[in-house]
């Protein structure tokens, strides 16, 4: 019976759970967030399955038929919309979709409601996007040894993929080929805590104020090489973090504190492999294959048996391949024979400290940035330098834009803003101003005003504020030139600004009641949001105004009209040309027509 002394000798695979027959195995969750087999002795019979099929007990036993010296290439999808969202080059996503193609099924990690990871067996589609990208989290493989096993005896075709100790298990698990199974590991440097994870998400949620609701390790917006961590908030924010900036990553990299003991002492890394096709980073193509080196992200494939030749060579007309040599690929990835070598010698002490402290605050204890202080002194110089650039190009030399400057920020009593903390409004020489004494002006940012991209532009940009109505700048934004804006006594415009917020040339914003533009919202030309009629229709049950509430992180299509009375939920897009009447859009929602109605729901946009 299975009997964990040493936690190293444990790699959470769940195959002993699977193959026990009695259900007398069930899965305990450590102090570090691992699982390990407990055995209910009243229900065992000391058959020894669980013993037979432990990939850490056996784990010389089950490469011996695979490639000594695998047919190796460097490989990424012709599709640069797989290539983007997927971790390396995209080779996964072709032979999974091959094996779709022939009514196949998959097998592959997924994020759970609360992001955890597990793995599924499916033979949707759809499922595709879930299931590519590395997740860096140990996944619980319970159940699916069975699932695959049961498909293959009814001459189902599955591509198996997972971490080399997992494909050891369903080898041993199964006790022979099958034909119609082919499996995909990856070169695995370590999987880590759920548990930890899990405390690195509720501090990104405490810092953004909201839920998570999406994460993607390694998103490719700043470049493969960047190792950025993103994830979006149920509020419409997005986080991006590259690989020093954030805490999770940069922890998991230089220390390996929250990998699993057995990870340490690996016993998967060697040759041959384990699996029929091994994937992953192709990190240092810019030696091997220059041309393919556009820091989009490129794969290395290693095909280890014949069965997996095959499997690659039906896929070669999806990919850009290149033949390359073991040795080119062991030159950047080292953890291909090599277990962590990282000290341990704070992990005790990391997780103590991790049940009293907030993640970052562990963070910076036990792996701080590098060079604090003089990146933030750099940081410093740089904004101020950026701030006195954005000065230049928006005033320029204009007496009448420095004037207005001064009057609008500092001289009416009405107005609130900080110069020194950037929080103010920059207007452009050919802005047109009519504020009533009475009207508040509260800035909170950096905001610009009648910027125009066209040099020697003098396309004029006009704002009326009347008497007792409010303009709100919660956050830095561009409102570019042609702008008319007009708010109506009584009325308030808030602008939630943030980054990439503002609005385009000939925006037109008139209100008389209350319009709140969200957070990291784009409005793009030619734009109309009204609340107010102006004109009354004898009608029973007739409103001449009404709020209109656009959601955080939104995306205004060109000439769209938004008239009185719409919230608009965050994370959506309102395609061009289309007029917005319905009250309520469901958030993260892509609407269109004359009027608009829901196109697509649940969608994910990015600047």
């Amino acid at each position: 019976m299975i009997n964990i002394i040493n936690k190293e000798d444990c790699n959470g695979c769940c195959a002993c759970v699977d193959i026990c027959g009695q259900n007398a195995i069930t899965l305990k969750i450590d102090h570090e967030g691992f699982w390990y087999p407990e055995v209910d002795k009243s229900l065992c019979i000391s058959c020894g399955l669980c013993e037979k099929i432990c990939p850490q007990i056996h784990s010389d036993k089950i490469n011996k038929l695979n490639k000594e010296n695998p047919i190796c290439f460097a490989a990424y999808h012709r599709d640069k919309g797989v290539r983007l969202d997927s971790t390396s080059g995209g080779v996964f996503s072709a032979l999974a979709n091959k094996m779709y193609d022939v009514g196949g099924y998959i097998s592959g990690a997924i994020y759970g409601k609360d992001f955890s990871v597990h793995h599924i067996v499916s033979n949707k589609r759809e499922d595709l996007r879930k299931i590519r990208s590395s997740k860096y989290l140990q996944s619980s493989c319970e159940g699916v040894y069975k699932e695959i096993k049961r498909l293959l005896e009814e001459k189902k075709r599955v591509l198996a993929s997972g971490t080399p100790c997992q494909m050891a298990a369903l080898r041993l698990y199964l006790e022979k080929d099958y034909e119609s199974l082919t499996t995909c590991d990856f070169v695995c440097r370590g999987v880590n805590s759920p548990k930890v994870f899990r405390k690195y998400l509720d501090a990104l949620e405490e810092r953004h104020g909201s839920r998570v609701v999406y994460v993607k390790a390694k998103d490719k917006k700043h470049g493969w090489r960047s190792l950025t961590f993103k994830a979006a908030f149920e509020n419409g924010q997005l986080y991006y973090g590259n690989g020093i900036e954030d805490n999770f990553t940069r922890g998991y990299l230089r220390t390996g504190y929250y990998c699993r003991p057995s990870c340490l002492e690996c016993k998967f890394k060697k040759m041959p492999r384990i699996a029929d096709i091994t994937i992953g980073d192709f990190w240092g193509i810019e030696n091997v294959v220059p041309s393919f080196d556009d820091n989009l992200g490129t794969s290395l494939v290693m095909c280890n048996t014949a069965k997996g030749c095959a499997v690659f060579d039906a896929v070669k007309n999806e990919l850009q391949i290149h033949k390359a040599t073991v040795k080119d690929i062991e030159q950047g990835n080292p953890h291909l024979r090599v277990p962590i070598s990282n000290p341990q010698t704070m992990r005790k002490a990391f997780f103590s400290d991790l049940e009293n402290m907030t993640f970052p605050r562990a963070a910076a204890k036990y792996f701080p940035k590098p060079g604090r202080k003089l990146g933030h002194m750099k940081a410093k110089i740089k904004k101020t330098l950026k701030d006195a650039r954005i000065f230049y190009q928006t005033m320029k030399f204009s007496p009448r834009a420095w004037a207005q400057f001064f009057w609008i920020n500092f001289f009416r009593r009405n107005t609130v803003s900080k110069l020194l903390k950037m929080q103010v409004i920059l207007p452009t020489p050919y802005c047109v101003f009519d504020i009533h004494p009475s009207a508040k002006i509260v800035v909170k940012g950096l905001v610009v005003f009648g910027l125009s991209k066209i040099r020697g532009s003098r396309l004029e940009t006009r704002m009326r504020i009347d008497k007792g109505a409010r303009l709100h700048c919660n956050g830095g934004f561009t409102m570019y030139a042609g702008a008319d804006i007009q708010i109506f006594p009584g009325g308030v415009l808030t602008f939630e600004g943030g980054p990439y917020a503002g609005c385009n040339i000939h925006c037109q914003i008139i209100y008389a009641d209350n319009i709140r533009i969200g957070r990291s919202t784009l409005i793009s030309r030619n734009v109309t949001l009204r609340d107010y009629d102006a004109h009354y229709i004898i009608l029973k049950g007739y409103k001449v105004k009404a709020p209109i509430i656009i959601g955080d992180h939104c995306w205004i299509g060109e000439g769209a009209l938004i008239s009185k009375g719409v919230t608009i939920g965050n994370g959506s897009i309102v395609a061009a040309r289309s007029w917005v009447t319905a009250n309520n859009i469901a958030a993260k929602t892509l609407i269109m027509g004359r009027p608009a109605i829901p196109i697509r729901e649940n969608i994910e946009w990015e600047v």
